[in-house]
């Protein structure tokens, strides 16, 4: 529940503002124009892997490659050097902010564990990573978390969004709160609303299987995380793995195929995109089950194997759409307890976005909780959300730096 010294925008916000967005195995650099009437505009866009010498070094490695990238971005599409552009920074993953530009790494999540960074203020980190690198036409504006800038670029759009959900590679939700109610909220204005991130993958009371418990006691962050583990992607490929493998020592699966239990006896070798091919295989043999198991080197299995492999993805990627659903509806709840009003939830993620039929079981899980009233509530898949989201939030921070400058003056 932390504060992100952030509330929504007002629309009109207008200028042409660089992005970066560091929550996972990709890395991007965005330059995105506003309009002033609610419209986004993806200008340019480089993608860079993060290998794990950086994701699991030192931070002075990663922010150097951080560096290295918006260098790569700014020559590659002709930004010229002499014109100052305000950046924000969407760093997804939990911080405690002190201001909207500034903010310290609580822990590392998604496989991250780069030393000499949590505890410290990674817009500093950052900057300093600049300065190394002679980029001296940036000037960093905001700090902000993928799923803030998932809710702000949807309220960009639509005022009455009020909800912010990312189903990806992790999961996380923010929302609209009363300033007066946050209590971590430190600030001298009490006064009106603020976005708050609530980091829900750390929740922890949903009971777990022992599938859970032995995929959190193999993961970099044993004890941590539950919600995470059993809802995003990064997850829920292993947890299908976890459970095959058991069904394949109780003889239950692949009986004509004993070298399967070798096959997925590898950490990694179910994915959640390969559960997506597999839920997504509509053919009356499960043909595209069928050739993926061939490639894996499984070539005789039988059509039940295949539907049992089927039944058991759906049942770890249906568990993960009812939490995370129904995670959704408690925010709601807590907002607008007798749902009087309508609701736009701003969702991104490739879970969200790939997974087959993710969206129309999450609106199936809400019309079980609230029956007629679901209809009040409303997706829109915020797409790019937190690289257009923290353009936003640069306007949003520029223009008070400006006002805040005026008024001194």
């Amino acid at each position: 529940m932390l504060p992100s010294f952030v509330d929504r925008p007002k629309g009109n916000e207008k200028g042409e503002f660089i992005a970066l967005d560091l929550g996972g195995t990709n890395f991007r650099v965005l330059a995105v124009n506003l309009d002033g009437k609610g419209v986004a505009t993806v200008l340019n866009v480089s993608k860079f892997a993060v290998h794990k010498k950086y994701m699991q070094g030192t931070g002075e490695q990663l922010f150097n490659f951080i560096a290295d990238c918006i260098n790569s971005f700014l020559t590659e599409n002709g930004f010229k050097r002499t014109k100052t552009y305000d950046l924000a920074f969407t760093f997804s993953f939990p911080v405690q902010q002190t201001s909207i530009a500034a903010g310290v790494l609580i822990a590392w999540t998604k496989g991250f564990t780069a030393k000499g960074v949590q505890g410290k203020d990674v817009v500093n980190l950052l900057n300093e990573a600049l300065k190394r690198k002679h980029i001296d036409c940036i000037r960093v504006t905001a700090l902000a978390n993928d799923t803030v800038g998932t809710l702000v670029a949807g309220s960009y759009k639509d005022p009455i969004c009020d909800l912010g959900v990312i189903m990806g590679t992790g999961t996380n939700a923010c929302y609209r709160e009363k300033r007066s109610n946050i209590k971590k909220f430190k600030g001298p204005d009490f006064e009106g609303h603020m976005i708050v991130n609530m980091e829900w993958g750390n929740f922890d009371k949903v009971r777990l299987t022992c599938y859970d418990r032995e995929l959190d006691a193999s993961s970099v962050n044993p004890g941590a995380m539950h919600l995470e583990k059993m809802v995003s992607g990064m997850y829920l490929g292993e947890l299908a793995r976890r459970v095959l493998v058991d069904g394949i020592k109780r003889d239950i699966i692949f009986l004509n195929a004993p070298h399967a239990a070798l096959i997925f006896k590898r950490k990694g070798s179910l994915k959640t995109s390969h559960m997506s091919l597999i839920e997504g295989d509509e053919t009356a043999g499960l043909d595209q089950v069928d050739e993926f198991l061939k490639q894996k080197g499984i070539s005789d299995s039988t059509l039940d194997d295949r539907i049992l492999l089927k039944r058991l993805c759906r049942l770890v990627s249906s568990r993960a759409v009812g939490l995370g659903a129904t995670a959704i509806a408690a925010v709601i709840i807590w907002m607008d307890p007798e749902l009087r009003q309508m609701h736009t939830v701003a969702i991104d993620g490739s879970l969200f976005e790939n997974h087959p039929g993710f969206p129309s079981k999450m609106t199936g899980v809400l019309r079980k909780l609230y029956g007629v009233k679901a209809e009040k509530i409303a997706w829109v898949h915020s797409k790019d959300g937190s690289g257009r989201g923290a353009a936003i939030i640069a306007a949003v921070a520029a223009f008070s730096e400006k006002n805040r400058k005026m008024m001194q003056e």
